[in-house]
């Protein structure tokens, strides 16, 4: 039995690709420089001297020493009144403007990874809609795992640097106060029934616990179970909290953005009401998990003059598979507009500055300014990791829970359809390898087989029900503090800024 196959396959393909690919196109700089974003230059110290009447000062050569030649001294720092009528100047942002960004590199490797996995992701499913999966593993799992994996650690590097300054009190106190409300939070959600909301954890438990406790014992040890319920729901909860508090300001930003991109879209209605569906659909995606409002009312239920409940459970999990991915596609097509509402920041501090008394220094102004196009890579990353994360976990939530995309047909799927050319292609290549296999492949195959044994033994443990307690819930959870995060940050927006 093959325990790649195919899998491996896609995946050499896609490798290749991305090695071929990536010099010549980046999904990541295509979204920064070609989707007509501009940013705002700071004013030079000659345009703020001729603004502001302060005249030039002549600077004095200055030889040095030790080599010979003649230098020019640095420009002095001059201070100008705060109300200057300045005029920023705008321009387009391309290529060689973002590399050296802080966080660029991190950024383009998350998105054009994300991307990658998400083609080898459409590829696999494709191919298992036709062909089964049998012994072989689905390394797409891997590639999304991967993408998960790192923006986590992304979010948590930009989490760390509230930690590691002495000036970011604030922030890392906010960090601090957050993950313990969310851990508060998941202990409380934690002991909701199943009944109003369908995470599956209880049966993922009983699942894990039934099945490990046999495999245990089939390796001669007693054991009743590897946990208890109260240390595995423990662990869950930390785990919770540790995500709140990276999503914390990353949705601060994120309803900062939206705040400032409603203020710059008002003449445009279609584009306004985009803005806040996108807005409103981690909310939504809330609410498909809850059982009472959303399962039972519309799979069970059965309304008046209708004879059947308006979806099947089939159904009903792939529109809310689909929900996922239409927030977070909906989320990447208004990137631009929220990106742009960011750097639309500089003309918003320079305008209110203008209506400010006393004097800033030539320096402090220019930092001022530049300082929102030096942290726009931040400022994506914010962004589209914690997107990324709700996406990839949705896939895996799908793919090792064993649901399908075609729950609204009914009947035979092309799954079953193609068992029995399954087993009999199967039975035509083992009787070949049979035939022709020598001494150095009946060990390999021996090696195999002893993989496959213990792979299949993993498989027994982690079982289908397991996987979808585990990731329905992150999945749910990552939209949940995706929602709560933005909704934190609106309402600070609302009470503690000027409108």
């Amino acid at each position: 039995m093959a325990l790649l196959g195919a899998q491996l396959v896609i995946t050499l393909i896609m490798v290749s690709v991305v090695q071929k690919l990536s010099p010549h196109f980046s999904l990541a700089r295509w979204i920064l420089c070609s989707t007509g974003l501009t940013r705002y230059l700071h004013p030079t110290d000659d345009e703020l001297r001729k603004l502001s009447g302060v005249p030039r000062e002549k600077s004095k050569p200055k030889k040095d020493k030790r080599n010979g030649h003649v230098e020019q001294e640095k420009p002095s720092t001059f201070h100008i009144p705060r109300s200057l009528d300045i005029q920023l100047e705008t321009a387009d942002i391309s290529s060689y403007d973002v590399v050296h960004l802080r966080y660029y590199t991190e950024y383009q490797w998350l998105v054009d990874f994300s991307l990658y996995a998400s083609i080898v992701y459409i590829i696999s499913e494709v191919y298992l809609f036709f062909v089964p999966l049998k012994e072989e593993l689905n390394l797409s799992m891997l590639w999304c795992l991967l993408v998960i994996f790192f923006a986590f650690k992304l979010l948590a590097s930009l989490t760390l640097q509230y930690f590691r300054s002495e000036e970011s009190i604030g922030e890392r106190s906010t960090c601090i106060v957050t993950g313990l409300i969310y851990l508060l939070i998941a202990m409380v959600i934690l002991i909701v029934p199943e009944t109003t909301l369908e995470v599956g954890l209880d049966q993922a438990y009983k699942s894990f616990n039934e099945s490990a406790s046999v495999f245990l014992e089939a390796q001669g040890l007693n054991s009743t179970g590897p946990a208890s319920k109260i240390v595995v729901r423990f662990f869950i909860a930390v785990s919770c909290g540790i995500l709140g508090a990276l999503y914390t300001f990353p949705g601060l930003r994120m309803a900062r953005m939206h705040w400032d991109s409603l203020k710059f879209c008002q003449d445009r209605i279609w584009l306004k009401c985009l803005l806040n569906l996108s807005f409103a659909m981690p909310f939504l995606l809330v609410l498909l998990w809850i059982k009472p409002i959303s399962r039972d009312y519309l799979t069970v239920r059965v309304f008046s003059g209708m004879s059947a409940p308006i979806l099947s459970p089939e159904a009903f999990e792939s529109i809310r598979l689909a929900a996922v991915i239409f927030a977070v596609l909906l989320r990447f097509v208004l990137m631009p507009v929220y990106l742009q509402a960011y750097l639309n920041l500089a003309y918003s501090r320079t305008e209110e500055q203008k209506k400010e008394a006393g004097r800033i220094t030539n320096v402090e102004l220019q930092k001022q300014i530049s300082s929102i196009f030096y942290y726009l890579c931040v400022v994506t990353l914010q962004y589209v990791a914690p997107i990324l994360m709700c996406l990839y976990l949705a896939l895996m939530y799908k793919t090792l829970g064993d649901h399908t995309w075609a729950g609204f047909l009914k009947g035979a799927t092309p799954l079953d359809e193609c068992s029995a050319d399954l087993e009999n292609h199967q039975t035509v290549e083992s009787k070949s390898l049979t035939g022709e296999a020598d001494l150095e492949g009946e060990n390999i195959l021996s090696t195999a087989q002893t993989i496959q044994l213990s792979l299949q033994s993993l498989k027994a443990v982690f079982t289908k029900d397991v996987y979808r307690g585990l990731f329905g819930f992150a999945t749910w959870w990552s939209c949940f503090v995706w929602f709560a995060s933005t909704s934190l940050g609106m309402v600070y927006q609302t009470y503690f800024t000027k409108l």
